[in-house]
């Protein structure tokens, strides 16, 4: 196996000494100025409240460097960190206020807040009943396998993040219920599952955030993977918001060279590595520190590719999308997917129709070059597969709604158009209708 000269030397960064790793939970409010002097009481028990049902989880860099405290309630970042009351329901809120103020013990609460998880969607998509795979008839529960080519990881190591995003639909993997967590740390089974399943040829490292983990620990599962030396195996890919949520991941943590060293492993062994970088606003990539990030795992030869939901009161507007697009590319980042938030956890609060995303991507998209074009959306990663919204048309002077599947559970349905009624509220697969009279779609003929 190739092994990377531990003389490289990349490009070192100083760095000012407060952006050691800090962490922030509910409870740690006292330590946070800005919010005792931006938020009222008020506003601070409500973020209490609801951080009992979202998980809550940030840290110094976001907020010291990211949030405008000068206007906290209308800052993206600061709604992406920080659990807002509006997120959830008023019943919900309701539960949660009643017994905190009650004598109820720990673990009637406890069971009170595990009742309202299981009433949110903690796992859509049929993540757990359709994707987990099966070998010698046990349940792989730290993988997923939907579509052929691709196979997910989840380290067990790496299922929590340096923060938390307040739409986040891994968000059962935060909130401390075991049984709804998708983890593995038996990399033995990943490695004879690879060995099994030929029709693979991509791996996603994903959470959390895989690179949460220190670098021996992803280590220990890229270094066995690497040994196999699989002929169909072309791309590996890992899923991360640290470029966004800590940059100094990359730079100055005490094992970010060996980091960058592992990615360049992986490229000199043979593979294309992709990192598949989280930014939902301009501003994240205005920092000096993600830039410098960015450059240095871009040193390694690693791709950088970007993607994010299109988020009410976060980036459902055209403009901030065709910067956000601009800036990408300006980064040499490749612009990636334009994602529809998926139907769990905060939706309602981040919700976008179907149509009104199409028309942010398509007014944002003809402000820029081709090359930030390499962006797909409005997409929905739904039970059937990624289902992409093409657009409204009109055909036999009536309005429809065009989509087509840019993969898909089978993989004939891949690139097959196919049209529903026309909906401007409609903001999931499950709240459209085949148009033309049909009873049902192609694909859900087969399900």
């Amino acid at each position: 196996m190739y092994e990377i000269s531990p003389e490289k030397n990349f490009p070192s960064f100083k760095i000012n000494h407060q952006f050691r790793y800090k962490a922030y939970h509910t409870g740690n409010f006292k330590e946070l100025r800005q919010v005792r002097e931006k938020l009222s009481p008020e506003q601070i028990r409500d973020i209490e409240i609801v951080s009992k049902i979202l998980p809550f989880r940030t840290n110094n860099f976001v907020v010291n460097q990211l949030i405008d405290w000068d206007n906290p309630l209308d800052d993206p970042i600061f709604i992406l960190n920080f659990p807002q009351k509006e997120m959830i329901s008023e019943r919900h809120y309701n539960i949660v206020f009643d017994a905190l103020n009650s004598s109820i013990s720990e673990a009637e609460f406890k069971q009170k807040i595990r009742s309202i998880l299981y009433e949110l969607n903690p796992h859509p998509a049929g993540q757990i009943e359709k994707n987990t795979p099966e070998m010698d008839g046990i349940k792989l529960n730290g993988l997923q396998h939907k579509y052929k080519e691709t196979l997910l990881i989840f380290p067990r190591q790496g299922q929590t993040c340096h923060a938390y995003c307040t739409f986040c639909f891994r968000w059962p993997q935060f909130v401390g219920d075991n049984s709804l967590k998708i983890e593995t740390d038996n990399i033995d089974i990943v490695v004879r599952y690879l060995q099994n399943h030929p029709e693979i040829t991509n791996i996603l490292f994903t959470g959390g955030d895989p690179l949460i983990m220190k670098t021996k620990v992803l280590a220990s599962y890229i270094d066995k993977i690497l040994e196999l030396k699989l002929p169909n195996l072309t791309s590996i890919r890992i899923g991360t918001k640290a470029l966004s949520y800590w940059p100094f991941r990359f730079l100055t943590d005490s094992d970010s060279d060996d980091l960058l060293r592992l990615f360049e492993k992986i490229i000199r062994s043979g593979y294309h590595l992709s990192i598949m970088a989280h930014f939902n606003h301009y501003i994240e990539l205005r920092n000096d520190y993600v830039i410098k990030a960015i450059k240095r795992v871009q040193s390694t030869g690693s791709i950088i590719r970007t993607q994010s939901p299109i988020l009410n009161h976060i980036n459902a507007e055209r403009e901030i999308w065709e910067i956000m697009l601009k800036e990408q590319t300006k980064l040499k980042l490749i612009p990636y997917y334009m994602f529809i938030p998926r139907d769990t956890g905060a939706n309602e609060y981040f919700r976008v129709p179907l149509v009104k995303a199409w028309v942010i991507y398509k007014d944002a998209i003809k402000n820029v070059s081709g090359l930030s074009r390499t962006i797909r959306g409005p997409v929905m990663s739904s039970h059937f597969g990624k289902i992409l919204f093409l657009g409204v048309s009109e055909i036999y002077n009536k309005l429809v709604s065009v989509f087509t599947m840019i993969q898909g559970r089978n993989e004939d349905w891949v690139n097959k158009p196919f049209f529903a009624e026309y909906n401007e509220n409609a903001g999931w697969i499950d709240e459209i209708k085949p148009a033309f009279g049909e009873e049902k779609f192609f694909f859900q003929l087969e399900n």
